[in-house]
This record gives C-alpha cells, structure tokens and sequence, in this order.
C-alpha cells in the first residue's frame, strides 16, 4: 500500500508526493493553498488565469500569481484560444511569478471560456491544443536556453470530451504530450456534465494505459470524485494514475492531503477535531485578508467556513450565523458563541 504514495516527476520537476491540490477556480488562491501545503499537499496549481487579462496588463491577475509563503514549489494555469498569445502569458508567468511550471486549462466546462474557444473547447480542438502547448513549450525552451537553465515543464489538463456523443480524451491527450506536455491531468467528465454525474474513472484508466505505453516516463494524473483518503487510493489502484488532484474535496478540508497520506501509507486515517478545523479557517481567513481586504475576504469566507463547518455539532445553527458575518471580530464572537477559542 505504501507504494502508491510515492515521488512524481514532471520533465525537470521533482515533487515528493503525488497527491495534488486541483487549480480550482475563486477558491485555490494563495491563503487556501498555503493551507493545503501545511497539510501535506505535494504540490499546488493556482486559480486558472486569463492570457488575454494578462497581457493585457489587468491588474487582477497579478493576485492570482501569488506564492504562498510556504510554497516551494507550485504551478501557474493559464487559459486562452490564441497560441502566441498564450506562450506570451506563459513568458510573462514564468518572468513574474517565477513558478515551477506552467498548467494549460482544456477542461473548463464553463461557457464563458469555452464559447471563447479555450477551457473544454480545446478538448475537442486537439489540432489547436497542440499549436498552443508546441507555443508554450518552445517558449519555455528558449527562455531555459537563453537563461541557461532547466526548462520550466508545461502540462495540460483535459475533460474527457464535449458530451457522451464526443469523447475526444484520447485525440486530445495526444496532441498535447506529442507538442511538448510533460504530463496530461484528466478529469473524465464531460463539458456537457460540468460537474454533475459521475467521473468515469474507466476513461482514466484507459489514458494511463495508453499514455504509459506510447509515451513512458510521461505521468498522468487523474481528478473528480475524489472526497476521501479511500477515493484516492481507489483511484490510483483502479486506473493506474500517477497521482491524484483534490479539488471540491479539499473545499474546507485542505486536512485531506494528510488523511490521504496516512491512509495510503498507513492503512488509517484521523478525523480533524473541531477546534482545529475552524482554526484552519480562521488562518485563512486572516491570510485572505492581507491579500483581498477585510470586507472581500469576510465575504468571501462565508462560504469556506460554511465548508468547514461540514459535519461539525451544531454545524447548522452556526452556518445560519456564518452567512452574515461581515467583519474579522463579526466571526470572532460568532465562533466564540460556539465555543472555539481563536487568536
């Protein structure tokens, strides 16, 4: 059992572990990150960032950039249609922002970005997902030459297809690694299922296997579904993925990561006491604020501590008081009120 917790490499990359925290968006800022890292996350992928806001120059991406303060290693993800203006971005990520590696988004089943040809669009568009990863890639590549250093690893992560009728995972998959990807990240749901239903960890399997034999020493690694320590192991012996990415069930358990640790190394898990998990809010909480702001950062803590306080005593009654929390004394004395003592 203790073998599917194991080291990854992606190109130049070398990670520790293989349990991932999934770029999700307006939640993996630096504040939730940085949480997810304390508890055992190997490795960390930012909210996905617009090419064409970026170079730009909207200032709004510049937050979203941001490295966690104990965040040695991470990834920024990119979205966009347009494959020079892409490998721009990705220049101007890895001048600024200086991460590890750069993630290229073909799975968002938003239509805001796919109606503008990125996200899942490109799932579907595997001739245009390979001009834009060649783009990113050789962009990097020259810059690593130029900079005479290791070239900063570019990934891709896809859906499984546009709906039931179009699963164009495998086409997509290898478009991407044949242009350069240094690993794909499947999500098998469709764009037409966003994220309802149920991820066909069959369709991961089937891409393990493929990937593994064409192109070895290429990792794959798989999401959706996963809301246990038990989900990721399952996950990794059903479909032979390299590692696992968290995405809705780290939403206020970034604990998972070392459940998930313990159990595949362990064979068990401890449950987070109560006191500690709103604690861990709170940190994220006071983090968000040096970032966003009290207001926007109370505002938006709302719904993270609603998710914190998932399966506590009481959860109910302090979630009614959680919505209307506008201040870092408003929670305060609301979560004093309950009994949770915080500094």
């Amino acid at each position: 059992m203790a073998s599917l917790y194991h080291p990854v490499k992606i190109g130049s990359l070398q990670l520790e572990g293989n349990l991932f925290l999934a770029p999700v968006a307006g939640y993996s800022d630096r504040a939730f990150r940085s949480l997810c890292i304390e508890f055992g996350a190997s490795f960390t992928y930012t909210e996905m960032v617009s090419s064409e806001a970026l170079t730009r120059g909207s200032g709004k991406t510049e937050k979203l950039l941001q490295r966690a303060h104990n965040e040695k290693k991470y990834a920024v993800q990119i979205f966009g249609s347009d494959p020079e203006r892409m490998a721009d971005a990705a220049s101007m990520v890895a001048d600024e922002a200086t991460p590890e590696c750069i993630d290229i988004n073909a799975g968002c089943p938003v239509p805001k970005i796919w109606k503008n040809g990125a996200g899942s669009a490109l799932t579907r568009d595997p001739d245009r997902l390979a001009l834009i990863v060649r783009a990113v890639t050789d962009r990097m590549k020259n810059k690593a030459a130029a900079e005479e250093r290791d070239t900063m690893p570019v990934t891709v992560k896809i859906r499984s297809g546009w709906d039931d009728s179009a699963l164009s995972w495998k086409e997509a998959a290898e478009a991407a690694v044949s242009a350069g990807a240094a690993a794909i990240t499947l999500h098998p749901r469709t764009r037409a299922q966003g994220y309802e239903g149920k991820a066909d960890w069959k369709i991961l399997a089937e891409l393990s296997a493929l990937i593994h034999s064409s192109h070895p020493g290429i990792p794959v690694f798989g999401s959706g579904d996963l809301f246990t320590p038990e989900s990721a192991k399952e996950m990794l012996e059903q479909t032979g993925c390299d590692g696992v990415m968290f995405a809705r069930g780290a939403m206020g358990n970034p604990f998972i990561f070392r459940q998930a640790i313990e159990y595949l190394s362990e064979g068990t898990w401890e449950a987070v006491p109560a006191q500690d998990r709103i604690e861990a809010g709170w940190r994220e909480l006071r983090q968000l604020s040096e970032d966003s702001g009290e207001t926007a950062a109370c505002r938006e803590m709302r719904k993270r501590f609603c998710a914190y306080s998932k399966g506590l005593e009481g959860g109910a009654s302090l979630r009614l008081e959680i919505v209307k929390a506008s201040s870092i004394e408003d929670y305060r004395n609301l979560f004093a009120s309950h009994g949770f003592v915080l500094s």
